[in-house]
């Protein structure tokens, strides 16, 4: 019996890595876990920058076609407040959700006490409205809906749980402001055993609304004698009601596996906060954190996806 060929759902651009400390105008130890945003026909990534005190700032890169020829531009730098509790080891990882004219960007804010949930508002990625914390440590991996539901906001986030397992999985929590959270409820459980997520889970780039419903992507974590792997899969849920589970990958789609993914500051690590759907609507950009090291983008399919799923669902 011949083993099934190997599926290669995302195609990771020849040029990778795209951006890299060693392509940054200044001096720093590593650029990763880019969000991402189209602003005046240009792709806008907002990159962790992580300088060599290990402090991270938010930086910005733009290019015409996504692929080549980045500029940075350091006025649209988005820098932590070091004199706050909640920002004083820096801040990272943005997912941003274009909401009208406005991004609204949920970041992770590094205090003493672990990451927290914060948000920013911007039109022009040059100047940044601090909105405040939205969820306390330990929590991480947030991004809002680009619409509301019944007049309230859903927030898709990370705790980890205090208990000996240290579980951590994906909630999901509603405000009627952007400011006041509640009917806090699990979303997607991490699996346990031999499972590819079967560690910790968390949500990747912002929710994409499809004609199936919202497609997530979200990076499952398997500790193993070696350390941790992190890969990427999917999972569905429903237009109106969020909170309804429709479908989840029961493989991983997307792993290290490239030199630059596989060696780095952290190795084994593929993390993505954000994708882009092209302008005929299928086409689909995944811009993605290599080791902790370097950005990186691979392309797919919306309809593959979605196929795939429906296939590799458990």
């Amino acid at each position: 019996m011949r083993p099934e060929p190997r599926e290669e759902i995302f195609r990771r651009y020849e040029g990778n890595p795209i951006l890299t400390a060693a392509k940054w105008p200044r001096t720093v130890n590593a650029v990763f876990n880019p969000g991402v945003a189209q602003l005046g026909g240009e792709t806008l990534l907002l990159a962790r920058v992580e300088d060599r005190r290990g402090i991270s700032h938010l930086g910005v890169a733009r290019s015409t076609d996504g692929l080549t020829n980045w500029a940075i531009d350091h006025d649209g730098d988005m820098l932590p407040d070091l004199a706050s509790h909640t920002e004083e080891f820096g801040i990272e990882d943005a997912r941003i959700t274009q909401v009208g004219d406005e991004y609204l960007i949920a970041y992770t804010g590094y205090s003493s006490d672990g990451p927290l949930v914060c948000l920013a508002r911007t039109s022009d990625f040059c100047s940044y409205q601090r909105q405040g914390v939205l969820m306390p440590p330990e929590d991480k991996d947030a991004a809002l809906f680009p619409r509301q539901f019944d007049g309230r906001w859903a927030l898709i986030h990370r705790p980890v749980s205090a208990t000996p397992r240290h579980a951590a999985h994906i909630w999901l929590s509603w405000s009627p402001d952007l400011r006041h959270w509640g009917d806090h409820t699990i979303l997607l459980r991490a699996r346990e055993g031999a499972w590819w997520d079967a560690h910790k889970v968390g949500l990747c780039a912002p929710p994409l609304q499809t004609t199936d419903g919202w497609l997530l992507l979200y990076h499952g974590v398997r500790t193993t004698a070696a350390g941790s792997i992190y890969r990427l899969g999917l999972a569905l849920l429903d237009s109106t009601h969020p909170d309804q589970l429709l479908a989840r990958s029961s493989e991983w789609l997307f792993g290290p596996d490239a030199p630059y993914e596989r060696i780095g500051d952290v190795d084994q690590v593929v993390f993505s906060c954000g994708w882009q759907l092209l302008n005929d609507h299928d086409t689909l950009r995944m811009y993605y954190g290599a080791a902790d090291t370097s950005i990186c983008v691979a392309t797919t399919s919306l309809t593959t996806l979605l196929d795939w799923l429906s296939h590799h669902s458990a």
